[in-house]
């Protein structure tokens, strides 16, 4: 029986060549955030008053 690849397993080199060049545009413009700031966010999740990253981050720099 011949391997069907199911959605997750065929690449898009289309979509993965432009998912990298917005990744590379938003760097380029300023459009990131420190490892740091993106962890002690993710360790909001699961608890009360959790908000979306840019609240968050707004809240944060008050």
């Amino acid at each position: 029986m011949k391997h069907e690849p199911g959605i997750f397993e065929e690449r898009d080199e289309e979509a993965d060549a432009a998912s990298i060049a917005r990744a590379r545009a938003d760097i380029a413009a300023g459009r990131y955030h420190d490892h740091e700031v993106v962890a002690e966010w993710l360790k909001t999740w699961g608890k009360p008053g959790r908000l979306p990253f840019r609240e968050w981050l707004a809240a944060r720099n008050g």
